[in-house]
C-alpha cells in the first residue's frame, strides 16, 4: 500500500478517497464494525424511524472545498434544507428564527431585524471565500487574500469577543440576543469566553447562506457516497481492524501493527483518523515523539459531555413557536441567564436544570426517516462527561428532564412519543472512540486549544514528529463541523511532500 489511513470516520474516508484519486494505492483500517464513525444512521428505536447516531445538519455543506473536491452529489448524495434553518423559541412565547431568505429573517429578529440584515448582507459578500478561509491550512494566505483584508479584520474583531458581550452590542431584545450563544454552546464556549464569538457567528452566517442542511437518506448517505469515491478509485476498507501501533524505522513511519498481530506496510504514508492522546501516547512510542509533544497531549482537554436523545414520534412536533415547526435546527435556551447557568452548572460538574437543547428535526425535509404521517426527533445536550455513580443511574431521570423541558415548549409533545433511545457520553464513547468523554468537538473549542494550539504547537498542520505520519482528525485545525477539511489538508500535504 501507498498509504494506510486509521479510522473510517468523515476525515479519515475524505483523507482516503483524495489520496486514492490521486493515483495512491489507499487501505483504510477502522477498528468497528461499520464505518463512518459518528456520521451514520440506524433505526434506533422502532422498524422504519431512522436517526443519525451523532452528526446530523451540515452547514459547510456546500462550501467545504474537500467535499466540492470529491463532488459528493455526484455520486447520488442529495442535500434538503426547511425552510428555516435555526429556531431558538424560549418558554415567555418569544422565538427569532434564521432562514436563508434575508427579509424573512429580518422579520423574525424584529426590531433587531436591521442588525442581522447588515450580519447577512456582509455573509453574502463574502460567499464561498468565508468557508474557504476558515477550512484551509494555516497560515491561510491565499483563502484569506481573497476573502480580504477588511473581512479578516472584521472576523477577527467580532469574533474574539465574548458572545455575551457581541450580543448585547450587537442587539436590543433579548430573543435576538440568545442566538449566537446558543449557536456557541454547539462547542463548550459559555457567554463570558475570551473569543467564543467566533464559533456562534460562523454557525449563524453559515445557517443565513447554505444552512443547515440534511442528508436524504440519513447522515450514513454522506459516509457511503465518501467510500464510493474511496471505491471508484480502488481504494479499501477494512471493517475491524484495529490498529495498536505504528511502525517507525529510522525516524519515519512504514506501516502499522493490528491488535491480531498482522503487519501492514506503507511506502508513503499513514494518516490517523484518531485522537491526539491515542496517536502520541499509545500508537507510538517514547522515542518516536519529544518530550516536549508528549507533555503537551497529556494537557490536551476534551470538552464537555454529551446526552443525546432519539425519539420516534407519532407525529409533528406541536411547538408553540409557529417558526420552530418549520426549522430545522431547534435550539432551546431561555435567555442569556438561562445559557450562563446551564455552564455554570455543567462546568461544576452538576447535571443541568434546565437543560440547553439542540434539537434536530430531520424529518420534516427527509421523509425517509420516518413512516407516513410519523417523524424523527434528535436533541442533545451538554453534561459533565462522568458522574458520581455512573451515568447508567442517571440516563432515564435526565431523558425525562429533556422531555419536561421540550412539553414546556411544545404541549402535546409526551403523547406523541412511541419510543426513544438514549446515549449517555460512555454510549457515545463506546460507538466513536474520538469522542472521548461524549465530547462531539474531538477537543475543547476555547482559544487555547485552536489554531496553532489544535492538537500542539507546533504540530498543527498534520505532519508530526515521524516522517509519514499525519494526524487528520477533527482534533486538528480546522475541528469539528463535517466538512471532511482535516483529513483533505492532510492527505494534500501528504502528496505535496512526496512529490
Amino acid at each position: 500500500m501507498d498509504a494506510l489511513v486509521i479510522g473510517a470516520g468523515p476525515n479519515g474516508l475524505t483523507a482516503a478517497a483524495t489520496l486514492a484519486r490521486h493515483g495512491w494505492e489507499v487501505l483504510v483500517l477502522e477498528a468497528k464494525p461499520r464505518p463512518g464513525g459518528a456520521l451514520y444512521s440506524e433505526a434506533l428505536t422502532l422498524p422504519g424511524y431512522l436517526h443519525d447516531v451523532g452528526a446530523a445538519f451540515f452547514p459547510f455543506a456546500d462550501d467545504s472545498p474537500a467535499f466540492r473536491s470529491l463532488d459528493l452529489p455526484g455520486v447520488g448524495l442529495q442535500w434538503a434544507n426547511a425552510r428555516r434553518e435555526s429556531c431558538h423559541p424560549a418558554p415567555d412565547g418569544t422565538s427569532v428564527a434564521i432562514s436563508r431568505d434575508i427579509d424573512e429573517t429580518a422579520r423574525s429578529f424584529g426590531v433587531d431585524g436591521p442588525a442581522w440584515r447588515w450580519l447577512a448582507e456582509w455573509k453574502r459578500g463574502m460567499g464561498s471565500r468565508l468557508a474557504e478561509a476558515l477550512l484551509a491550512p494555516i497560515p491561510a494566505l491565499a483563502p484569506a487574500w481573497r476573502l480580504g483584508i477588511r473581512n479578516i479584520l472584521r472576523l477577527s474583531l467580532l469574533g474574539l469577543r465574548s458572545t455575551g458581550e457581541f450580543s448585547r452590542r450587537m442587539f436590543q431584545s433579548e430573543a435576538a440576543r440568545r442566538v449566537v450563544p446558543g449557536l456557541a454552546l454547539h462547542g463548550d464556549l459559555g457567554l463570558d469566553d475570551f473569543a467564543g464569538t467566533g464559533m456562534g457567528l460562523v454557525l449563524a452566517l453559515m445557517a443565513a447562506s447554505s444552512g443547515f442542511r440534511v442528508p436524504l437518506g440519513g447522515a450514513k448517505a454522506v459516509t457511503q457516497a465518501l467510500i464510493h469515491r474511496l471505491e471508484e478509485a480502488k481504494g479499501k476498507v477494512r471493517l475491524g481492524e484495529r490498529v495498536a501501533r505504528i511502525l517507525v524505522r529510522q525516524g519515519r513511519a512504514v506501516g502499522v501493527v493490528t491488535e491480531r498481530g498482522e503487519e501492514i506496510a506503507a511506502r508513503r504514508a499513514v494518516l490517523a483518523d484518531v485522537g491526539p492522546p491515542s496517536l502520541f501516547l499509545s500508537m507510538l512510542g517514547e522515542r518516536e515523539t519529544t518530550w516536549w509533544l508528549r507533555s503537551q497531549i497529556r494537557r490536551f482537554r476534551y470538552a464537555w459531555g454529551t446526552f443525546k436523545v432519539d425519539w420516534a414520534l407519532s407525529g409533528p412536533v406541536p411547538w408553540l413557536s409557529e417558526e420552530a415547526r418549520e426549522s430545522a435546527v431547534v435550539h432551546a435556551g431561555d435567555s442569556l441567564a438561562d445559557l450562563d447557568y446551564f455552564t455554570r452548572q455543567v462546568r461544576s460538574g452538576q447535571l443541568p436544570d434546565n437543560p440547553y437543547l439542540v434539537i434536530g428535526q430531520q424529518s420534516l425535509v427527509d421523509p425517509s426517516r420516518a413512516p407516513a404521517g410519523h417523524h424523527t426527533l434528535w436533541a442533545y445536550s451538554h453534561v459533565p462527561s462522568a458522574l458520581e455513580g455512573g451515568w447508567q443511574r442517571h440516563r432515564e431521570a435526565f431523558a425525562d428532564r429533556i422531555e419536561t423541558r421540550l412539553e414546556g415548549l411544545a404541549p402535546g409533545f409526551r403523547r406523541l412519543i412511541r419510543a426513544r433511545h438514549l446515549a449517555a457520553p460512555d454510549d457515545l464513547e463506546a460507538m466513536d472512540e474520538n469522542l472521548v468523554g461524549g465530547d462531539l468537538g474531538s477537543g475543547s473549542a476555547k482559544f487555547d486549544q485552536q489554531l496553532i494550539f489544535r492538537p500542539a504547537f507546533p504540530y498543527f498542520r498534520y505532519r508530526t514528529p515521524v516522517k509519514g505520519l499525519y494526524l487528520c482528525s477533527a482534533s486538528i485545525h480546522p475541528g469539528p463541523g463535517v466538512h471532511g477539511s482535516c483529513g483533505y489538508n492532510a492527505a494534500v500535504t501528504a502528496i505535496a511532500d512526496e512529490t
